[in-house]
């Protein structure tokens, strides 16, 4: 029987899925090798006997390949594990940057260094909030108040050394990142500056799941940052600019002309549905060229919240995307295939170079590269393997990858798509997919599956059905519906497959299991696909006319909205606060282990034959997201009173945890200084620091808040705690007349259905195997202007013989009133009043207290003096026992009922 085009008869076809075998996907075994000598590579290797081990394994690699190959496959995996390990142990550490590091001593030094990369910084936005902030000891020194306005990165050349003698200029090597003020300036990539500044080393919370942004910096290449007037900056001359820059340099002229074409009459004379705005710039420079420098914090939040914030962060995502696009059209276009993976490499490369060439830009470009090369080398090759060959390839280079969130969500995406997604639409959808190329072709029905020729003919007699009924025109509607079908089949399957793998590191990385994600991605990605395509039309067409490009900038503008609109949609839903966005700590050791397991037997259950595999991998499959999302309890100490003090910089927050396990936490740090105000911050505290280390105790739900008083460096932190954690109730005393912020926290109080409880003096009530009392403010205290530190209330917690005094920022007076009305006696514990300023802790009231230990949360960088010496002295004096945040970090007290107390730091050892 003759052949048509392709076909085969189906009887001598290979089969639809192959079996996964070791010998299709030796690469992709090669890798899983690798990642677990990665792993080991964690224990110390001494690099003499890991010399010896290699040596035993080539020789029995050599004497098992005269042997017999399958024997030798156990020792060439086992190379790869030495190998990675050999990888791991030649790694050079990321610079430290410690001579530049201990310079950051807050003293005026003269520097000498060369820019690297000039950004300019968005406007904060209008608010009638004011902002709430404290007044600095005298002797302390204040930062610039004015609004920041461009951030400018420095290659050091020398920094000033100050002697008791003479000060000089020596050479030091690394960073810093300076925030300008004052008037623009006009700054060129390799510009040479000489300043007079204050180094400062970026703030460290050593909090267990606090996010670093000190080590964020350093992967930057950032040793330390500094502020400074633009008016006391110095050219001196222009050198070569290095590669770095002049990457820089492009994301930033690429970001700049992105903005120009939105203020253009091209794009203003568009209908406003139609229109380009600077948000939608911003969200334009993020997608594209990956400066997400003027992304508003609300914009941020709604796509975080919904689970599409990855839209934003150019990976492997947006490079895969391009690629696979591209590619696509140059086939379509009938170039050759060698041609067509050569003209994709050198685009994805040159986009890579407009975002910046980031480390997760740069694993992408590989990854897709190497991808690309092995299908057009290997037609036969499996989409496994080729994913081994590109990870592998990313891994040899640079072991770290395998601990990066960027490479491992860029991993489990293309294992969900190459391992689950791929089997699956093999051998449901494709097939009849096929089925419907050629229909009338009737030559074709022989040669395929019974199954597929039956449905061949049912849909002829569909289509003819359908002319008959309409018009012959519409004869192909059932084709047109079918292959439409298919598509939606396709993407549902992909974006499911991706959506059960990316579980995992969403639970670990970012804390959120967002329910709701699928249909969105379902929908966004897709439409993103298409987007990434026009925009980068229309950012071509720009660098001619504005008119030229108004057409695509049309389409990009509906694309963008359309895409906002489906994540507003959702977020205003009435049940996304409690079903679509659900923060959740990060699962178990075991739970990630069997997780990973889970996806393997799906990978190889899926491409078995038989139906019992396949449905155990299906289940396996479903199985994935309720292992990672099982409840587990809380790490507590139990029968004890807990009373941890984090370290949230010059702000308080702390957590008590009662002996029955119930927790209350007591403030939430934020913003603090001049200008602090939590409405216009774009660092939350509460977010980062407060919430992260919450969910490493594994606390899902807190029992109660305690606010002491409305200042930002104790309430910033709030509105993210009472989103992510729902407490059940919120613990304050008096509400001042003028604090749009706290107004703003009891709404959103109210709309989470959280019982607000006012308290006063004279107030006692028990808790939780705990007695509670009210000490301040006294019940006719008033305050009609803004937050005061005498607002705070004061509340004294007793545990059998020990007890915790929980003072806030309360000052002398709300002291002298607490000792006039005779309610201080004896506590274990205290927290010193107001980050240990010399307004607080007064003798008469320390002595009244006579604690054994106190705790002082304090900034390490603050400028009010923060602690005065007369209040450590006072304390020292009385030995009593003192912790500062600033110093010891995370401090944790555990008090027993028979009055003893024991305390856990994360002070460096």
């Amino acid at each position: 029987m003759p052949a048509v085009g392709a076909a085969t008869f189906w009887m001598n076809s290979p089969r639809a899925v192959e079996p996964l075998r070791l010998r299709r996907i030796p690469l992709f075994a090669a890798l899983l090798c690798f990642m677990a000598g990665d792993l080991l590579a964690l224990l110390y290797h001494p690099p003499a006997q890991l010399a010896a081990a290699t040596a035993i394994l080539l020789a029995l690699t050599v004497l098992s390949l005269r042997l017999t190959s399958r024997l030798a496959l156990i020792p060439v995996f086992a190379l790869w594990i030495a190998t990675a390990t050999w990888c791991t142990q030649i790694e050079l550490p990321i610079p430290r940057q410690q001579p530049l590091q201990q310079l950051a001593d807050g003293l005026s030094r003269t520097v000498r260094g060369s820019v690297v990369r000039v950004r300019t910084l968005p406007r904060p936005p209008p608010t009638t909030a004011q902002a709430q902030f404290e007044t600095p000891e005298p002797d302390a020194w204040e930062t610039d108040p004015a609004p920041a306005i461009q951030s400018i990165d420095l290659d050091v050349q020398a920094v000033e050394v100050l002697t008791p003698d003479i000060s000089t200029l020596q050479p030091t090597t690394g960073g810093i990142r300076l925030t300008l003020t004052g008037a623009p300036l006009t700054l060129h990539c390799g510009d040479l500056l000489e300043i007079s500044l204050r180094l400062r080393t970026p703030d460290i919370y050593r909090d267990p799941g606090a996010w670093s942004y000190s080590d964020e910096l350093l992967g930057e290449g950032i040793g330390a940052t500094a502020s400074i007037n633009s008016s006391r900056i110095h050219i001196l001359s222009t050198t070569k600019p290095t590669l770095r820059c002049r990457v820089f340099s492009a994301q930033t002229w690429a970001s700049n002309r992105l903005q120009t074409f939105v203020d253009s009459r091209g794009n203003h004379a568009l209908p406003p549905h139609a229109r380009l705005t600077r948000e939608d710039a911003s969200m334009l420079n993020a997608m594209l060229f990956g400066d997400r420098t003027h992304l508003t914090h609300a914009l941020r939040n709604s796509f975080e919240r919904t689970g599409t914030f990855h839209l934003f962060v150019v990976s492997g995502l947006h490079v895969a995307l391009l690629a696979a696009a591209l590619f696509w059209l140059l086939r379509r276009l009938r170039l050759p295939e060698g041609s067509a993976v050569a003209l994709t490499i050198a685009t994805a490369f040159a986009y890579a170079e407009l975002t910046g060439f980031g480390i997760p830009a740069q694993r992408a470009l590989l990854m897709t590269s190497i991808y690309l090369i092995a299908r057009w080398l290997d037609r036969e090759i499996t989409a496994l393997n080729a994913l081994g060959a590109a990870a592998l390839t990313v891994l040899v280079a640079d072991p770290r990858a395998l601990f990066e969130a960027s490479f491992q969500m860029t991993f489990l995406v293309i294992l969900a798509i190459a391992g689950l997604a791929i089997p699956l639409t093999q051998r449901w959808i494709r097939p009849h997919a096929r089925a419907l190329d050629n229909l009338y072709l009737l030559d074709i029905d022989p040669l395929l599956h019974p199954n597929l020729a039956q449905f061949r003919i049912r849909l002829r007699l569909a289509c003819d059905l359908t002319a008959d009924l309409l018009t012959p025109h519409l004869r192909n509607l059932p084709v047109w519906l079918l292959r439409a079908l298919s598509w939606l089949a396709n993407g549902l399957i992909f974006s499911l497959a991706a959506e059960l793998c990316m579980v995992l590191p969403m639970a670990i990385y970012f804390h959120r299991a967002t329910v709701l994600a699928l249909p969105l991605n379902l929908i966004d990605i897709p439409l993103l696909s298409v987007l990434l395509c026009v925009a980068i039309v229309m950012f071509l067409c720009s660098l001619v006319s504005s008119w030229l490009a108004a057409i695509p900038a049309a389409l990009t503008a509906l694309l963008l909205h359309t895409m906002r609109f489906t994540v507003d949609a959702l977020q205003h839903a009435p049940l996304f606060a409690r079903v679509a966005d659900l923060r959740i700590p990060a699962p178990a050791p075991l739970a990630i282990a069997i997780a990973f397991a889970l996806i393997a037997i799906t990978c190889i259950a899926l491409r078995a034959h038989r139906r019992r595999f396949i449905v155990l991998g299906l289940a396996a499959a479903m199985l994935i997201p309720c292992v990672i999302l099982y409840p587990t309890p809380p790490l507590l100490h139990p029968n004890t009173l807990e009373v941890t003090a984090l370290d949230v910089g010059q702000g308080d927050s702390l957590l008590v945890v009662s002996p029955t396990g119930q927790t209350l936490l007591v403030d939430a740090g934020g913003p603090v200084g001049r200008g602090a105000n939590v409405a216009t911050s774009s660092w939350d505290v509460g977010e980062e620091v407060v919430a992260p280390y919450l969910w490493s105790r594994r606390i899902r739900r807190l029992d109660a808040i305690l606010l002491t008083h409305a200042h930002s460096d104790h309430m910033g932190g709030m509105p993210a705690i009472l989103r992510d954690f729902h407490p059940r109730e919120l613990w304050l005393s008096i509400e001042p007349g003028d604090s749009p912020n706290l107004r703003a926290l009891l709404a959103q109080a109210r709309e989470l259905d959280i019982t607000v409880r006012h308290l006063h003096a004279g107030d006692a009530f028990p808790w939780s195997g705990l007695d509670a009392t009210v000490l301040a403010p006294e019940l006719s205290y008033a305050n009609p202007n803004q937050p005061v530190n005498d607002d705070s209330l004061v509340m004294r917690l007793d545990f059998g013989r020990s007890s915790v005094l929980l003072e806030g920022d309360a000052e002398a007076p709300s002291e002298a009133a607490m000792l006039a009305h005779h309610r201080i006696a004896p506590a274990t514990l205290l927290k010193v009043g107001h980050h240990g300023s010399r307004t607080s802790t007064n003798p008469a009231f320390l002595a009244a207290v006579a604690p054994t230990n106190a705790v002082i949360s304090v900034g390490q960088h603050n400028t009010f003096g923060h602690p005065r010496y007369e209040v450590l002295a006072r304390l020292e004096a009385a030995h009593i026992r003192t912790f500062r945040t600033d110093r010891t970090g995370l401090d944790t007290f555990l008090l027993t009922p028979n009055g003893a107390i024991s305390t856990i730091s994360t002070a460096p050892r």
